[in-house]
């Protein structure tokens, strides 16, 4: 049995078991033991670190209220809040079930193998008493035999599985604690003192495990080296929780613990000493993920000092709370040893050619993009690359570009770095609310002038970012080499049914011949030779040919520079003469002076 670590009595008592397996529903109870005459409930409508209204209350059913065993009536007020008439002072009882079956880390799923939820889309807030210790309760049963439990919640009274009771100081602290039941991996390991677990769910019998903890631990040693040095850090414990599945990506951060999904495929394997790309990028997000422990949960913006979950929270700093903890995801992994120095430059080299081949970059500013990302990051379609930026990676790039120049500027006198930038803005702003004037004074401090101008360029403007110049000047080559043949049409394609146009870039080649979102190109056809010419075609070259996949231009093609192109479109059939540009080039990034980039690149002690 855990040793109770609070002993706070709890005047909002969650209680959640399982409702049904087959039907994936979590029984949850609400108890309110000092309610209001007309008391308020509200399930929130999104969660912390993903920007979009998510509309949890969908998924609520069957709501009913009681009182001293008598039911009570409720009014629904609007799509997620509910009022209850009732005695003062006299303990409420609310019931209701949860349709749990999103297989993501932002919401809930219950099935026969695994249960997992996050507070958001379980327990209903109740107004008033948001700030009041919370209670929650996960009963053993026979529906679990054999389940554990995860949560960075700290426990109250737990049994050898986790089942039990946990306490949360308020709301925000109980929501900001995801759940992970089932019969997963589960491992441990400690960092200046600070216990840490991590937890798998579906991994395949190939699961390297070991290997897994022992780069996570490289990954957390990194970091809290990175923000304290020789200290230790802000949390007491941390939790790593990961869903491994057939097909999925993606983290979610919470204050002393994570949400993982990752293709099982991705996992590092037995008997297997190479890094496959996929668990290079899972690496990635663990980085990502953990970095955020400081950058976006403590250290914040000023409008998540206090969250509001029944609307949109705006803020234009997602550029630096996601970006540049997108820049410093790869980099924390090379200081970690987890990779070299062209193992780097590649995964960067992707991230470049992301925002260089995307037409929105001149459209949309980073601060435009964070304010935006409500309605259009996690809401994109077939206009999205045309329209938008993204502020992960554009944001990792003004970081990069932040950081080259400091590093050039300084390193004749005083040294400065953007890693002196994120611990300034750490002391300055006492690990909490911060602005963009935060991060103009700090880069002022440690540049030793202002940096106005760049913030105006490259934060709130839709140029380009002197990105050549910086890495050309830290030892790193930047190499054109020939495109693919989509980004120089100028498309998006999809070839696992069909050639399907997914997306056409602006001013390319595609856009210009009348192609659309959503066409299926055909096949193509030679455009027709001139009146005058005398050139001898071969046999058959003026017979059309059918297309499966985009590649099969070039071998149709041949030599020439126009085509018809057979596209279908609402089961219509066109012809559209494509003229085919000349080659574009994409970036490639090498290494060029090893031991200029190893005073970027190299670990620090």
């Amino acid at each position: 049995m855990a040793t109770p670590t609070r002993n706070t009595s709890a005047p909002l008592h969650y209680r959640i078991e399982i409702g049904d397996l087959q039907a994936h529903l979590f029984r949850v109870t609400l108890t309110i033991a000092q309610p209001q005459a007309l008391q308020r409930v509200s399930l929130p409508v999104w969660i912390p670190g993903s920007y979009l209204v998510r509309e949890f209350s969908k998924s609520l059913q069957g709501l009913q209220a009681r009182q001293a065993d008598a039911p009570l009536a409720l009014e629904q007020l609007d799509k997620c809040s509910w009022q209850i008439a009732c005695a003062p002072g006299q303990p409420l009882v609310l019931g209701y079930d949860v349709h749990a079956h999103d297989n993501s880390v932002r919401t809930a799923w219950l099935d026969a193998r695994r249960g997992f939820f996050n507070g958001t889309s379980l327990c209903l807030k109740v107004q008033g008493q948001e700030a009041l210790p919370h209670r929650l309760e996960l009963p053993a049963s026979g529906a679990v035999a054999g389940w554990s439990v995860a949560t960075g919640l700290p426990p109250r009274k737990i049994n050898a599985q986790g089942f039990g009771t946990y306490e949360a100081a308020d709301y925000d602290e109980l929501v900001d604690c995801p759940v992970e039941m089932g019969d997963f991996w589960s491992a441990s390991f400690e960092v200046r003192g600070v216990p840490h677990r991590f937890v798998v769910a579906g991994a395949a019998p190939s699961f390297d495990g070991e290997r897994l903890l022992a780069d996570t631990q490289k990954i957390c040693e990194a970091e809290i080296r990175f923000w304290h040095g020789s200290k230790k850090p802000p949390h007491t414990s941390y939790l790593f929780m990961l869903n491994a599945v057939d097909d999925g990506y993606g983290g979610l951060e919470h204050r002393n613990s994570t949400a993982l999904l990752c293709t099982r495929k991705d996992l590092p394997r037995l008997g297997e000493a190479k890094t496959s790309d996929g668990y290079t990028m899972l690496r990635g997000l663990i980085s990502h993920e953990y970095f955020h422990t400081w950058n976006v949960k403590r250290l914040r913006p000023a409008e998540f000092a206090n969250y509001q979950y029944d609307r949109e929270n705006y803020t234009e700093l997602l550029w630096f709370f996601e970006g540049f903890t997108s820049y410093y995801d790869d980099l924390l992994l090379r200081r970690a040893g987890l990779l070299d120095n062209a193992g780097y430059l590649k995964l960067l080299t992707t991230t470049l050619n992301q925002v260089l081949q995307a037409p929105g970059r001149l459209v949309q500013s980073v601060a435009e993009a964070s304010f935006d990302a409500w309605v259009k990051y996690y809401r994109q379609d077939e206009n999205t690359p045309n329209a938008t930026i993204s502020y992960y990676t554009k944001g990792s790039l003004v970081a990069l570009c932040l950081d080259l120049t400091l590093r050039a500027e300084g390193r004749a006198s005083h040294g400065a770095t953007l890693d002196d930038v994120m611990r300034g803005l750490w002391l300055r702003c006492k690990a909490g609310p911060m602005r963009e004037a935060d991060v103009a004074d700090v880069l002022e401090k440690v540049g030793l002038r202002s940096f106005a101008p760049e913030l105006a360029r490259w934060v709130h403007g839709r140029g380009e970012l002197p990105l050549r110049e910086l890495l050309e000047q830290h030892g790193v080559a930047v190499l054109d080499e020939p495109a693919q043949l989509a980004q120089r049409l100028g498309i998006r394609v999809s070839e696992t049914q069909g050639l399907q146009i997914k997306t056409i870039l602006r001013g390319g080649a595609a856009e210009q011949a009348g192609f659309a979102a959503g066409d299926e190109w055909l096949g193509l056809e030679p455009a027709p030779a001139p009146a005058k010419s005398a050139k001898r075609q071969p046999a058959g070259a003026q017979a059309g040919w059918r297309m499966s996949r985009l590649d099969d231009l070039a071998l149709y093609a041949g030599t020439a520079t126009q085509v018809i192109a057979l596209v279908s479109r609402d089961k219509r059939l066109m012809r559209l003469e494509l003229t085919l540009p000349p080659p574009v080039t994409t970036w490639r990034l090498t290494v060029k002076n090893e031991a200029l980039l190893n005073e970027w690149l190299a670990p620090t002690a």
